[in-house]
């Protein structure tokens, strides 16, 4: 018999389990799990002995107490630790979070990001908050973000619709990085009732100057559906999984399910879309724990 001692208890059961959940959304995924998420696409002509580990970091959103100096920095040694040939940094290093109780400065979280090692270099590109913070940038709608400035001092390559040939061994492969997609909202109180870019791909493409294989850097992965089959590997952050994702489906996404996370592939173009560090809007993860991506190409091994 379902009596209203029984509903009771169902009710209290369900509360308890809804606040340990929440509780662990908001405080232990965000702030203590990391993991590595290992790639090893089959990525159309490429040649097989260009053989390179690339470490992918996206989204850390600096700020107090959910992604500290001291926090970037383990994620930098644990990054290291990994050998990476090249580390891909994907934007968004500003917080963009709620319920912060301290911003950390760019010229905190660069120096260690600063830190990062690679033989083939640490490369980077701005994602939407580093523009959406800067109010300055915001008002002119020219120049450089804080976050540009402070990386460059630091050591680290930006790029905004920007190539570059790198080699490895006998081997040469490019490496461009877009401009960011999502740069400039309509904010009207600097006089502005339009949505405006940075990403200029045709601009991109046009530096690529013979047959070598290309790896492009966006932010955003929206700009996958307009690349051509020229481009072999797109990385991207920007939608951290969903931030909330059950049993791998994530309720809310700002570039649609198809593109929100992981391995995706369309005729012979492959995206890898990484669920990022930090937290944006509200510090809450949970199924979407903060990863460092690690792509091998040339690999013979699938994932």
């Amino acid at each position: 018999m379902f009596t209203r001692r029984r509903f009771m208890k169902l009710v209290g059961c369900g509360a308890l389990g809804s606040l340990a959940l929440g509780s662990y959304a908001f405080a232990v995924e965000p702030l203590y799990r990391l993991k590595t998420t290992y790639y090893r696409p089959q990525l159309p002509n490429w040649p097989k002995d260009l053989k390179l580990r690339i470490a992918v970091l996206a989204d850390i959103h600096a700020c107090k107490p959910w992604m500290t100096a001291e926090r970037i920095r383990y994620i930098v040694r644990q990054t290291n630790e990994l050998k990476p040939d090249l580390v891909l940094l994907l934007g968004d290093y500003s917080a963009g979070t709620n319920l912060v109780t301290d911003y950390v400065h760019s010229s905190e979280w660069a120096p260690v990001l600063g830190e990062l090692e690679a033989p083939l270099g640490v490369h980077a590109v701005l994602g939407n908050h580093d523009f959406w913070e800067d109010r300055t940038v915001q008002r002119d709608r020219v120049g450089k973000p804080f976050g540009h400035l402070a990386l460059e001092k630091a050591g680290i390559k930006v790029y905004e619709n920007d190539a570059v040939q790198i080699k490895k061994g006998k081997q040469k492969f490019w490496l461009a990085g877009l401009g960011d997609q999502l740069a400039f909202p309509p904010f009207r109180k600097y006089g502005y009732s339009k949505w405006a870019t940075r990403d200029d791909l045709p601009k991109t493409m046009e530096q690529i100057k013979d047959d070598a294989p290309m790896i492009l850097m966006a932010h955003e992965p929206d700009i996958f559906n307009r690349l051509s089959d020229r481009v072999a590997l797109t990385v991207s952050g920007h939608t951290h999984g969903g931030q909330v994702r059950f049993m791998g489906y994530a309720p809310i996404t700002v570039s649609g399910q198809k593109l929100n996370y992981g391995h995706v592939t369309q005729s012979n173009r492959h995206l890898i879309v990484s669920g990022g560090l930090g937290c944006s809007i509200l510090p809450v993860r949970f199924g979407t724990p903060p990863e460092i991506v690690l792509i091998e190409t040339g690999s013979d091994e699938k994932t």
